[in-house]
């Protein structure tokens, strides 16, 4: 692929989201999003599935500015593969305002792991959705989930709900923290209360060093970004799955924008829209505290 030529059908992040109408707590934390390039800077991965829009870090650090966050947490994406370059400038670049969590290989070496410790990365990600990574050997991730642990930091597991039952086990052997991304994409058209759902919360249950992020609505939802009757409340059929976790789960939650919403050919989300979803998931502000700033900073910044 060329790196000047986007994916085709790819949307472009938006360029003036609206200013949120909720108030975000002090200190809150956007803990999932991400920087593509600038290409020219930063070259995308020869191996990835996807070519997106530049999107670097003095745009993500201007919506952080706008929507009212402090910091961010920073994730690889996987168009830059395991050159987690883009990232880690960004991390050094936010005077200690982000964190950064890395795609790592089994070949690296512990004076790397310790340079990206420095750089504020705590944690890797493993990435089972096959349209986007190729399949790595779960000994080969065992075996960076143990390195990794050394250093106090935990991994991420993006993965649909569909495919669970198959990675229970794996998930469950892992020595670290697990923090699952976007729910486990449960799929939003069947019941919060129904068995696949239930499953996950289950496992949530029973597993205590599981953590969710309560993110990505505009990933799940079938009913979309539409206001209901005229009140604020886009993407109405995934508040019952977040809200549900947030209330199940209030010391293990985390949130973030997923800026800039990579592989998005619907509809591209209004960022500020996105902000305003929150009081939808965590109605009290005690509930809201826990999720955009004890959690995070538990997790991300404990020195703090």
């Amino acid at each position: 692929m060329n790196i000047a030529t986007k994916t085709e059908g790819w949307l472009d992040w938006h360029q003036d989201p609206a200013t949120p109408r909720f108030e975000l707590p002090a200190g809150a934390v956007d803990a999932h999003c991400h920087v593509f390039g600038p290409a020219a800077e930063f070259p995308f991965a020869p191996e990835r599935k996807y070519t997106p829009c530049d999107a670097g870090k003095q745009q993500l650090f201007a919506l952080r500015d706008h929507l009212g966050f402090e910091r961010n947490v920073i994730v690889q994406a996987t168009c830059h593969g395991a050159d987690n370059s883009a990232m880690v400038d960004a991390c050094l670049a936010s005077n200690g305002k982000a964190r950064g969590v890395a795609t790592v290989r089994r070949d690296i070496s512990d004076a790397e792991l310790q340079r990206l410790h420095e750089s504020g990365v705590r944690g890797v990600r493993f990435n089972f959705v096959k349209r986007l990574v190729d399949f790595t050997p779960k000994e080969e991730l065992l075996e960076i989930a143990g390195r990794i642990a050394a250093f106090g930091w935990h991994v991420v597991i993006y993965f649909e709900a569909q495919d669970l039952p198959n990675l229970w086990d794996f998930f469950t052997a892992l020595p670290t923290i697990v923090v699952v991304d976007h729910m486990g994409r449960p799929d939003v058209g069947k019941q919060a209360t129904g068995p696949e759902f239930a499953l996950f919360v289950d496992f949530m249950h029973q597993h205590p060093n599981v953590w969710c992020k309560v993110t990505c609505p505009e990933r799940l939802s079938v009913t979309g970004p539409k206001a209901l009757d005229g009140e604020a409340n886009p993407y109405r059929d995934v508040i019952p799955f977040a809200r549900h976790i947030v209330e199940q789960f209030p010391d293990r939650v985390l949130w973030g924008t997923d800026w800039p919403h990579p592989n998005l050919q619907d509809h591209m989300p209004d960022d500020g829209l996105l902000v305003d979803f929150i009081p939808h998931i965590a109605p009290t502000a005690a509930l809201q505290q826990k999720l955009l700033v004890d959690n995070p900073m538990r997790l991300y910044w404990p020195e703090d």
